[in-house]
């Protein structure tokens, strides 16, 4: 009973993670095109091209780097849980901490595009 708890917490947790993504990701994909349609006539395209690659380098490397991370980690976190449950908590502070990275992609991502 309690490993199937710990399991349905462990994916709860995932769900959030995985949902909050992808509404991030939506959000960066819609905002590029307002803001081209509003610098276009003052900023050469190049500047503009550059940015938006920028951009997108940020949060795809990010996010290719926090999914290596999470991999990594929640392997450990998953082995730790099975052996001592009690250790639930640590670890997916772990797990947090990895997915972070994705995060602070996303927030380079907003500033450069906020720069163009």
């Amino acid at each position: 009973m309690r490993l199937k708890r710990l399991i349905r917490q462990f994916l709860i947790v995932n769900g959030v993670i995985i949902l909050g993504s992808l509404v991030a990701g939506i959000l960066v994909m819609v905002t590029p095109d307002a803001a081209i349609g509003q610098l276009a006539a003052t900023i050469p395209e190049e500047v503009v091209g550059w940015g938006l690659l920028s951009a997108a380098l940020a949060v795809g490397l990010g996010a290719l780097g926090a999914g290596i991370a999470v991999g990594m980690v929640g392997a450990a976190a998953v082995g730790t849980i099975g052996e001592r449950p009690e250790l639930m908590g640590r670890t997916l502070i772990f797990v947090g901490l990895a997915e972070g990275i994705a995060i602070y992609g996303l927030v380079i991502a907003i500033m450069i595009l906020g720069r163009l």
